[in-house]
């Protein structure tokens, strides 16, 4: 059986593009799914993995969709030759089913891990040298005279909260921790 697995990682984005690429390649079985890939519990996937079974193909449009991190992705491969799964991906033209196949999994995950830990550092770096420079990341502090209006509103209890963030701009969860301190 040939089973395909499409994801994007927010509502927003489209899974046309995905379909259009699975369509022309041929499936049995089509999942889909509006997910991040840095869930560890994605539903249609965790389908697909019970579905599949010794002799079936799982099709994916590319690596990048079926995990984001090599270590996710690598166990998910093992698991897919463990039970006798051949995986396919359409992007970079792998098939698990042949030797070069297993090796520019491997490599191809090991690259994509490596391209995301120098996002991670660089991220990191660029906000050193932010704060190196005075500037604070985060949301602006609260106003304090908003919030003491607000607290004042919300002891006279002549106005919901609903009615006190309206008007002062404060947020309840800004109000109700001010309340607990």
């Amino acid at each position: 059986m040939k089973i395909t697995y499409a994801r994007v990682s927010t509502e927003s984005q489209l899974l046309d593009r995905q379909i259009d690429s699975l369509e022309q390649f041929g499936y049995d079985q089509l999942f889909t799914e509006k997910i991040t890939g840095t869930k560890s519990s994605r539903p249609e996937l965790d389908k697909v993995r019970l579905m599949a079974r010794n002799g079936d193909v799982i099709i994916i449009e590319s690596l990048s969709r079926l995990g984001r991190s090599t270590k996710d992705l690598l166990n998910l491969l093992d698991e897919f030759e463990m039970k006798g799964i051949q995986l396919v991906s359409l992007k970079e033209s792998i098939d698990t089913a042949t030797p070069t196949g297993k090796l520019l999994i491997i490599v191809l995950s090991g690259l994509a891990q490596f391209e995301r830990d120098l996002t991670v550092q660089r991220t990191k770096e660029g906000l050193a040298s932010a704060r190196a420079r005075g500037r604070v990341g985060g949301r602006p502090k609260n106003d304090m005279r908003s919030v003491e209006k607000a607290l004042k509103l919300y002891h006279a209890k002549t106005h919901s909260v609903k009615e006190i963030t309206e008007v002062t701009g404060v947020s309840s969860a800004t109000l109700y921790r001010y309340l607990n301190k």
